[in-house]
């Protein structure tokens, strides 16, 4: 009996990747769309971006400090770009046209103000259509400034103590050099587990079109019924369980194998970055499982198989819309609740997390895509009678 599940697979495997039509929805039509929105929607970073411009005007220490400390490390360690400007005038002229986002001037006297302990000024231009952009560069100024005037407090307190101060820059040296008193350490956020656009796209167009190459395998069986090779397969010794079982496992490895195809090209070609290979293989399965017994359970309920392909169609194009396979679940507004019913919610949360470097948060939607693969694949043998009638 098992020797014939394998044998009825391994044959419907192989007829199904010479299917043309199977081919197109599993491979062409999700990576070319993927590549689409991934061209026409992503930005090219993955995240925020923004362009500053610094306009250096009194080349002493504290706009040294400034410049090559803060605004470097901000340029090193996120998506952000820092350019110098030869004057206001042009910095300005480029925050105009949009062509940057913001400029942090240091005007001549800056760094003799803040060694004085006079009152320092930088200033931020924002551009009118970067408001977020210009926020993080005020933010940006203004923990600087927070900074300088705690060295110039603790030079103050120190002098007014009555302790002698010989060298006041040392002093200011050795005071920005303390440890911070207080530090804030954060968990992964949940920006951290969202997935980047090149990534989403083609995850989300994958399990879209999963569905539709899990109807195809499964309405197989219905069209078998048609050209008689069904009847003469049950006509044959082997059990009727083991015919379905072998050709739903069929359905699987077609699955499986238009999955992996999708990982590597949109990893190669739109430089998704899909998580740990062993999660993201666990996910994978677990979704063409349940897609698989999904599908294979409608098909037990439609009288023909051109009623099983409507149904099914219906199907997958509705739990893609609510599943999120499309645009965030944010955009569903409160209907977002309806995405828990869906095997792409659980698979594209899997995803998320794996992005957040969690590996083992994807156990939680891979018993849930299993669970409902184990059910729907229980209530369609159940059902063996109507899906394997002649």
């Amino acid at each position: 009996m098992v020797r014939s599940v394998f044998v009825i697979a391994g044959k419907d495997l192989r007829q199904q990747l010479r299917n043309s039509t199977l081919l197109l929805f599993a491979i062409v039509l999700p990576l070319g769309i993927a590549a689409l929105f991934s061209t026409v929607l992503d930005d090219p970073g993955g995240g925020f971006q923004a362009r500053y411009l610094v306009v250096d005007e009194d080349h002493g220490p504290a706009a040294d400090a400034f410049v090559d400390d803060v605004l470097g490390a901000v340029a090193e360690e996120s998506t952000f770009a820092v350019d110098r400007a030869a004057s206001v005038a042009e910095a300005t002229r480029l925050v105009d046209t949009g062509a940057a986002d913001a400029v942090f001037v240091l005007p001549a006297g800056f760094s003799a103000a803040v060694d004085a302990g006079r009152t320092a000024t930088l200033r931020v231009v924002g551009g009118a259509d970067a408001p977020l952009a210009a926020y993080v560069a005020d933010q940006i100024a203004r923990s600087y400034a927070t900074d300088v005037g705690g060295v110039q407090l603790a030079v103050a307190l120190t002098d007014a103590g009555g302790v002698p101060v010989d060298d006041p820059d040392a002093l200011a040296a050795r005071v920005r050099q303390l440890p911070a008193p207080l530090t804030l350490a954060a968990d992964v956020t949940e920006t951290d587990r969202v997935l980047a656009s090149r990534t989403f796209y083609p995850a989300g167009m994958a399990v879209f079109f999963l569905f539709f190459v899990a109807m195809l395998s499964v309405n197989s069986i219905l069209a078998e019924r048609g050209t008689g090779t069904l009847a003469r397969l049950l006509a044959s010794p082997v059990p009727r369980p083991a015919i379905l079982v072998g050709k739903l496992l069929g359905g699987v490895g077609t699955g499986v194998a238009a999955m992996t195809v999708l990982v590597v090209a949109s990893t190669l070609l739109l430089g998704a970055d899909w998580g740990p290979p062993a999660g993201v293989a666990a996910l994978v399965v677990a979704l063409v499982l349940a897609a698989t017994g999904l599908m294979a359970l409608v098909a037990t309920v439609a009288r023909s198989s051109e009623q099983a392909t409507t149904w099914m169609s219906g199907l997958a194009v509705l739990l893609g819309m609510f599943g999120g396979t499309f645009a965030p679940l944010s955009q569903l507004g409160g209907l977002w609740v309806l995405s828990y019913l869906t095997p792409h919610r659980w698979f594209l949360q899997g995803l998320s997390d794996l992005a957040g470097g969690d590996v083992q948060a994807v156990l939680l939607p891979v018993a849930v895509l299993t669970g409902l693969a184990v059910t729907t694949t229980a209530v369609a043998l159940l059902r063996i009678g109507k899906l394997m009638t002649v």
